[in-house]
C-alpha cells in the first residue's frame, strides 16, 4: 500500500438499524502518523450496494478572514458550489486540478461565483492574490462520506451490510492521491474500527 499503510484494528459492535433492514452504522476513528486523532480527514465507504448520490445543497465555501471556510468541503458529483467573498479585499479563486480546472477572476466583498463539480476527485483551491489561502473540494460518487471531527471520529449511517472499501483522504497521507484504503466487511448489526496511519 505504497508509503502509507493502514493498520486495521477492528471489532464488530451492535448498533440499532437506522434505516431499512441490512443497513448499518459504520463508526471509524482515524489516527495520524503521531498516533493522535486526525481531524479533517475525509472518510468514504464504497460498496456495490450503495445507492447513487443525491444533490441537495446549497454547497458553499466562503472567503472569510483571508481563508477558505470550510477548509474541506465534501460534495456529491453534480453539485454546484458557491464561492462568496465575505472579506473587504478582492479574491481570485482557482484550481489547476485534473478533476476540475477553473479560474474565478477578481471579485469583491459580497460578490459570489459558482462552479459545477461534475467528476469525482479532490479539487485543491488557491487564491491568486493571497498565497497563504488553501482549501479543498472533495467530490464523491458515494453517498457514504464524512469528515472526521476533532476526535478523529466519523459515524456513517445507512451502509448496506456486506463487503466494501473504506478510503481515508488527508493532505498529509504520503500515498497516491493522498489516500489510504482498507477492505471491510460490514455486519447487519454495524461495524467499528480504528485506522492508524503509518509512514
Amino acid at each position: 500500500m505504497s508509503a502509507s499503510v493502514l493498520r486495521l484494528s477492528s471489532m464488530i459492535v451492535a448498533f440499532a438499524l437506522p434505516m431499512a433492514a441490512h443497513a448499518a452504522t459504520v463508526a471509524i476513528d482515524v489516527r495520524g502518523f503521531d498516533g493522535k486523532p486526525l481531524q479533517g480527514a475525509v472518510v468514504t465507504i464504497e460498496t456495490p450496494k450503495a445507492p447513487g448520490v443525491t444533490v441537495r445543497g446549497p454547497y458553499m465555501i466562503e472567503q472569510r478572514d483571508i481563508a477558505f471556510q470550510p477548509h474541506v468541503l465534501i460534495v456529491p458529483v453534480g453539485a454546484t458550489v458557491g464561492f462568496p467573498n465575505r472579506d473587504r479585499v478582492r479574491h481570485h479563486v482557482y484550481s489547476f486540478s485534473k478533476t476540475k480546472k477553473f479560474d474565478l477572476k477578481l471579485y469583491g466583498q459580497e460578490d459570489a461565483r459558482t462552479v459545477l463539480f461534475d467528476r469525482p476527485g479532490v479539487v485543491p483551491l488557491g487564491c491568486n492574490i493571497h498565497d497563504s489561502m488553501s482549501g479543498f473540494v472533495f467530490v464523491t460518487a458515494t453517498p457514504f462520506a464524512a469528515l472526521t471531527d476533532q476526535a478523529g471520529h466519523v459515524s456513517i449511517t445507512g451502509v448496506p451490510a456486506g463487503t466494501g472499501t473504506v478510503r481515508v483522504w488527508h493532505p498529509s497521507i504520503r500515498a497516491p492521491g493522498s489516500t489510504a484504503s482498507q477492505p471491510i466487511d460490514v455486519a447487519a448489526t454495524g461495524f467499528a474500527t480504528t485506522f492508524v496511519l503509518h509512514r
